[in-house]
């Protein structure tokens, strides 16, 4: 045994020198094929099933939030900076995701929240949702409803186009009346809120006379049913898809963030109405997802954003759904 130790190290020492010596020589050679650098990334949607619908997810882009310390009230910074760094997480930029739903139900198509449109107010990163439905194949002229979680910009931000046009020309339109009525009303949107009353006004006002206002409990299309989740703002709905045995529940903004609006889901969002009352919201549709085991899609959560919540402590727990990566079934 010893023996064969000792021929095995000294083999192993030989093939050591020669590989050492062949990556010298090599080092003095010109690269027979250096691969370029591609830069480019997956394509930015994501199908799956719901039932016997056929949805898609597809991305307006990365919204950049900034420092969660600002964003993000009744943590303090120990606190905050835990869940942070336990979760992996940068403490200094939240960058929140814009998960933008579509439901081909065989006889309806159907766009959930349109994203940013052509504003910045976040940087150049969002503003994607024309051309990531162009990627996935969806043209928008065959969109039958466009429906609304509610009216702040990153939402109803692409109904219409800069030149007054309208990016879904043959779509009926879904919000709440509150959200309406509130975001058009300059008496009601605080003076440091005025681009979201722009926003509105560009976007919702146009499309008046295709409005349907929408009710809490009332199925607005087949199989997706509205329920009322206020305090993100006066009308913040959530919508329940279910096709045969199968539901998902695309939750909007009802939670912005899957750690600090979770593990603790009392804390306070800056941009909500009220805050309160949203976080009341949040526990309530949140224990309902957990106890029936209902997927979700959330619009802000990490690509793509779709999975499930438990209880944990006082608070959630996200676990993510494992994507598919296989084609789907068309029936």
């Amino acid at each position: 045994m010893a023996r064969y130790d000792a021929v095995s190290r000294r083999n192993l020492l030989i093939g050591a020198s020669a590989v050492g010596t062949m990556g010298a020589l090599g080092s003095l050679s010109p690269a027979f094929a250096t691969a370029p650098k591609l830069g480019t990334q997956v394509a930015p949607f994501y199908r799956f099933k719901i039932g016997d619908f056929e949805a898609t997810i597809v991305t307006d882009g990365p919204l950049p939030l900034g420092d969660p310390h600002k964003n993000f009230n009744g943590l303090s910074a120990a606190e905050m900076d835990k869940q942070l760094t336990d979760n992996f997480l940068p403490l200094s930029n939240a960058v929140l995701q814009q998960n933008a739903l579509v439901v081909n139900t065989g006889d309806k198509l159907i766009v959930f929240d349109t994203g940013m449109g052509s504003l910045t107010l976040f940087g150049p990163t969002t503003g994607r949702l024309m051309s990531s439905l162009k990627l996935a194949g969806i043209d928008p002229k065959d969109v039958d409803a466009v429906v609304m979680t509610h009216a702040h910009i990153d939402h109803c931000g692409g109904c219409m186009a800069d030149d007054g046009s309208r990016h879904f020309p043959n779509a009926e339109y879904f919000i709440t009346q509150a959200d309406y009525d509130f975001w058009t009303d300059e008496t009601k949107v605080p003076s440091e809120f005025k681009v979201f009353l722009d926003t509105a006004r560009k976007n919702l006002q146009p499309n008046k006379d295709r409005m349907h206002f929408i009710k809490d409990g009332e199925e607005i299309l087949p199989g997706v049913h509205a329920i009322l989740a206020p305090g993100h703002t006066v009308g913040h709905t959530v919508f329940m898809i279910n096709s045969g045995m199968d539901s998902l529940c695309y939750i909007g903004d009802l939670a912005h963030h899957p750690v600090l609006l979770l593990e603790k889901p009392l804390t306070e969002f800056m941009y909500d109405t009220d805050a309160k009352q949203s976080a009341k919201s949040r526990v309530r549709v949140l224990n309902m997802l957990a106890e029936g085991r209902t997927r979700l899609l959330a619009y802000h959560f990490a690509w793509p954003g779709i999975g499930h919540v438990a209880k944990q402590g006082d608070g959630f727990r996200y676990y993510p759904e494992e994507m598919t990566l296989i084609p789907l079934s068309p029936t």
